[in-house]
């Protein structure tokens, strides 16, 4: 049999350390542009 994919590859890391960054800039992004100015007007 072969082997399963094995995730502890660095390519596998900086694929989701991507992803995960990716998510919180668009986080980020969305509370600025909506949830600010939703508080302040």
């Amino acid at each position: 049999m072969a082997d399963p994919v094995r995730f502890d590859h660095p390519a596998f890391r900086t694929a989701a350390a991507t992803v995960v960054s990716y998510l919180l800039i668009l986080v980020a992004m969305t509370i600025v542009l909506f949830g600010v100015p939703y508080l302040l007007f």
